[in-house]
């Protein structure tokens, strides 16, 4: 280390970000100790001291955040005070880029200091105009920020929120050119309206059983990945690639996505669906090219009802570019009833399905789940693996234990593509 130049030496300490680590290191030299306004970077742990002494351990975490000339990132997750965290971002404004802070404010009482805490602490961030990115663990936005306009932002996470339908309007107004969204088990909300120019990347992840309504316009929307909305809109002018939707509890009502001629990834999930929901989903992702069905039921009402019949031939004639397909219980059901083969003949491929894997839930029907098993082998000439997931399979009924037998039989006669779970 000795004999490195300078610039070198400033270079390979400016890589550390751990508080704890810069603090070591400083005790090694002067040389090392000269090389701190040069750090980029800081981080501080949550347990970065053993005693939680308010006063002592901001003075110590400013003292290192005032150090670097040109600080760029800063990450919080120690506790803090909002004066603190308004002077610290005060003398570094100009230079910070990255803002990641655990504000721990979130409680589960709303009483009217808390609340009022949490936004001070969040106000404070106006201070910093030339953010790019902005990740937020644990806030509380039941009041609206004092944000005008944070114009370079352009990631956006919030993470463990409690919200309000106005307030989280409010936040994202005041960052207009987003191109990255991440809200995170967030909830106290009611319905979330998203307008974005330059928006590309949007994930969604809002709790609760309750009924929760999406609206989102961005013409250049790439990705979405969505959970706890049981009516979704998507402005038609997009650019999807990639679309995740799931609701762990309650019913998905409608989906409303438009001409999904660019979409090569679909994952549907949840307990029950509207029919017409999925269906539209279905009939117009033609180009997808790995999907991901993982519905139980379907059903308008509060009732629980299986899949309609789906035809096998029809399906995927509809869906000829799809090269891998996850299939769970349901679905698998709606392809083998009654006359879903009715359509089957020999000229019949499913030319680029490379990976399937189905999900049998029931020993029903077991003669039409076997017959569609192997036609699905026979007709996808480019089928390199099958697998056949049954430890979720109801074993009650009495046939259970010969209809196990048999799939041990089909995946020895195909041993080369099909396996068992």
């Amino acid at each position: 280390m000795d004999s490195m130049p300078e610039a070198i030496v400033q270079h390979i300490l400016s890589q550390i970000s751990n508080a704890r680590d810069i603090a070591v290191s400083n005790c090694v030299s002067m040389r090392w100790k000269d090389s701190v306004p040069y750090i980029p970077s800081l981080y501080f742990p949550r347990n970065l001291f053993e005693e939680a002494i308010s006063e002592q351990s901001d003075a110590s975490i400013g003292k290192m955040i005032l150090a670097p000339l040109r600080l760029e990132e800063l990450v919080i997750y120690y506790p803090f005070s909002a004066a603190s965290l308004a002077m610290w971002l005060s003398h570094k404004s100009s230079s910070l880029r990255r803002l990641e802070l655990r504000m721990d404010n979130f409680t589960s009482d709303n009483n009217q200091d808390s609340v009022e805490s949490a936004t001070t602490k969040l106000d404070c961030i106006e201070l910093v105009k030339g953010l790019e990115s902005l990740k937020l663990w644990g806030v509380c936005l039941i009041n609206s920020p004092k944000w005008t306009a944070f114009n370079h932002l352009l990631k956006l996470e919030i993470v463990g929120a409690g919200l309000k339908d106005q307030s989280l309007f409010d936040a994202l107004q005041a960052c207009p050119n987003l191109t990255d969204l991440a809200l995170l088990s967030c909830k106290g909300v009611s319905s979330v309206n998203i307008k974005f120019n330059k928006l590309e990347n949007c994930r969604l992840d809002f709790l609760g059983a309750g009924h929760c309504m999406l609206s989102i316009t961005s013409p250049k929307l790439q990705v979405l990945d969505i959970q706890g909305f049981h009516w979704i809109e998507v402005n038609h002018n997009h650019c999807l690639r990639s679309v995740s939707i799931s609701k762990v509890s309650g019913r998905v009502y409608k989906v409303d996505l438009g001409k999904l001629d660019c979409l090569e990834y679909l994952s549907v999930r949840g307990v029950q669906w509207s029919w017409n929901a999925l269906y539209s989903v279905l009939t117009l992702a033609t180009e997808v090219k790995h999907l991901v069905m993982k519905v139980e039921f379907c059903g308008d009402l509060d009732k629980l009802l299986p899949f309609p019949l789906v035809d096998l031939v029809k399906f995927f004639n509809h869906h000829p570019k799809l090269c891998s397909f996850e299939i769970h219980g349901a679905m698998f059901a709606a392809l083998c009833q009654k006359d879903s083969l009715r359509n089957l003949d020999s000229n019949f491929k499913i030319p680029c399905l490379e990976q399937l894997i189905i999900t049998v839930r029931s020993p029903l029907n077991a003669e039409q789940k076997l017959n569609t098993l192997e036609s699905l082998v026979k007709h996808s000439k480019n089928l390199k693996k099958l697998g056949i997931r049954i430890s979720q399979m109801r074993n009650c009924q009495d046939n259970a234990d010969d209809f196990f037998e048999e799939i041990c039989g089909f995946a020895y006669m195909n041993n080369k593509v099909v396996y068992i779970e």
